[in-house]
């Protein structure tokens, strides 16, 4: 853990004593790797989270919310893509004692809790969690976007309803050639 990141935090005026609580509010700056692939955090916008910290017996409860700014594409017509979330942050970090305790009891996933530090809270996996893993893989711009016409490239809701491209196949060419020296002929006869 960097103690230099600001997204560190100390619980060291939290007492140990189950049902303590904390309330913060802070204001981060969004790193680049808030996201998925079509879909993420404004790199460098505001990140505002509301938390309560609670001393419980294994830890500490984050509980609080999120909002942030997104940009992206749409998955179907690539439209860009702006709006704000607000997302519920729920995690409980662990004493190093407690997660031990789990540990020693066989748990295999102990090896993965998240840690309280040297009195100290790295924030950052905890709301990129929350915002991310709140993200749709597929994002759209409405509900019922139909994508982009495969043929010229312009977007399905915007087109008129009878619009068509004629296609024909590059096979035939040849008896598209036939045909029109065919009815050239005729009409020279």
């Amino acid at each position: 853990m960097d103690l230099r990141s600001p997204f560190v935090v100390s619980i060291v005026d939290l007492p140990r004593q189950e049902g303590s609580v904390r309330h913060q509010s802070y204001v981060f700056e969004t790193p680049e790797d808030f996201g998925v692939e079509l879909l993420r955090v404004v790199p460098g916008s505001a990140l505002k989270a509301n938390l309560m910290f609670q001393s419980v017996s294994e830890g500490v409860l984050i509980q609080g919310t999120v909002d942030v700014t997104l940009e992206g594409r749409c998955a179907r017509c690539l439209t860009e893509l702006h709006d704000d979330a607000h997302e519920t942050v729920a995690e409980l970090i662990f004493y190093p004692e407690s997660a031990k305790a789990l540990q020693d009891e066989g748990d295999e996933e102990a090896d993965d809790l998240p840690l309280i530090e040297d009195d100290h809270i790295d924030l950052e996996p905890i709301l990129r969690d929350s915002i991310v893993l709140s993200m749709p893989f597929t994002p759209l711009c409405e509900e019922d976007c139909e994508g982009l016409c495969q043929e010229c490239g312009e977007r399905w809701n915007e087109l008129p309803d009878d619009h068509t491209h004629e296609f024909l196949d590059p096979r035939f060419d040849g008896l598209a050639a036939l045909a029109a020296e065919l009815e050239n002929k005729g009409n020279h006869a």
